[in-house]
């Protein structure tokens, strides 16, 4: 019997267009946690590239990646500069 073998899923794999990117943020927003936000932005930053996002933001790489763990309570600043790499603005209804 052959076994099965399970492919490791990576969301940042499927972040691959604006449209992916918005819809993803928009659903992560809505359910309100700071945690998960940090999480999606860290997967959006790994899908773009971190050195690029790094050099737009005038952040490190290392510094980012510290950003984007949990618990960490990055200023609202951080997260404006990494919003603008990803060409993400921010809207209120």
């Amino acid at each position: 019997m052959k076994a099965n073998t399970l492919i490791d899923f990576d969301i940042a794999d499927y972040l691959d267009s604006k449209e992916a990117i918005s819809e993803y943020l928009s659903q992560v927003l809505a359910n309100g946690d700071t945690d998960e936000l940090l999480t999606a932005l860290g997967h959006i930053a790994r899908a773009k590239g971190m050195t690029e996002i790094a050099k737009k933001t005038g952040l490190g790489r290392e510094s980012l990646y510290k950003t984007f763990q949990l618990g960490t309570k990055p200023k609202f600043e951080t997260i404006v500069k990494v919003l603008d790499a990803f060409g993400v603005r921010l809207k209120a209804v």
